[in-house]
């Protein structure tokens, strides 16, 4: 009755509704090795968290790795500035990237599990940023230089796995082109409350890498609502 009571209250008053708008939370794994990936591990964790700091979140799950999107091609370009698409392959694909761009728009927050694959990101998650990186749509260029299109107020989760150290004085700090990459592509849209739950030189030992594991699980047992 109280519930009825509000949603009355709130249409008379020309509202949509006094109830609180369910959070939604977007999870994207782009690990190509399935049950022993640690960056899988870690961003379900991180889920786990957000669902335990929020319960009734609304989950939209993306297994990359297992439903890739093309790479992009001049027959994406030519569709993008209006040519007829006659090819259901490319159809279906360009329907997916839409589906891309508008999961990314209704969360509230993004957790991605990225592992450093050659010093970037999987090509799979690299895919999925070319649908959803589109200028006019994710950004635009304005006077004073590229704007982000996304809402404000959106939290990122990276949930990222190394199989070397590239964090502090590391002679290899050079060579990482992923969460430096991840950071900057999504900060160009709009996404700038970025937190990275880290677990690397998961191929020194299996005792670095347990060390590692455990770190990164302690700061996500710590992360505040």
């Amino acid at each position: 009755m109280y519930k009825y009571l509000k949603n009355l209250l709130s249409r008379a008053l020309g509202v949509r509704s006094l109830e609180p708008a369910t959070m939604k939370l977007l999870h994207i794994d782009s690990s190509i090795l399935g049950q022993y990936s640690v960056s899988r591990t870690l961003s379900a964790e991180i889920v786990a968290r957000q669902l335990a700091l929020h319960p009734g979140t609304e989950v939209i799950y993306r297994d990359l790795a297992s439903d890739t999107a093309l790479h992009l091609s001049g027959a994406h370009l030519a569709a993008f500035q209006g040519t007829p698409v006659t090819d259901p392959a490319l159809g279906a694909d360009l329907a997916a990237g839409g589906a891309y761009l508008d999961d990314l728009f209704a969360a509230d927050v993004i957790v991605i599990g990225a592992p450093m694959y050659n010093f970037s990101v999987p090509s799979q998650l690299k895919a999925w940023i070319d649908r959803v990186v589109v200028a006019g749509k994710s950004f635009q260029y304005g006077a004073n230089g590229p704007e982000g299109l996304l809402p404000k107020g959106k939290k990122v989760f990276i949930a990222s796995s190394r199989g070397g150290v590239y964090t502090g004085d590391s002679p290899a700090a050079a060579f990482d082109h992923h969460e430096t990459y991840l950071k900057g592509i999504l900060s160009f849209i709009g996404l700038t409350d970025i937190t990275v739950v880290r677990a690397e030189g998961l191929n020194l030992s299996p005792e670095v890498k347990d060390a590692s594991i455990a770190k990164a699980r302690a700061d996500i047992a710590a992360l505040a609502a």
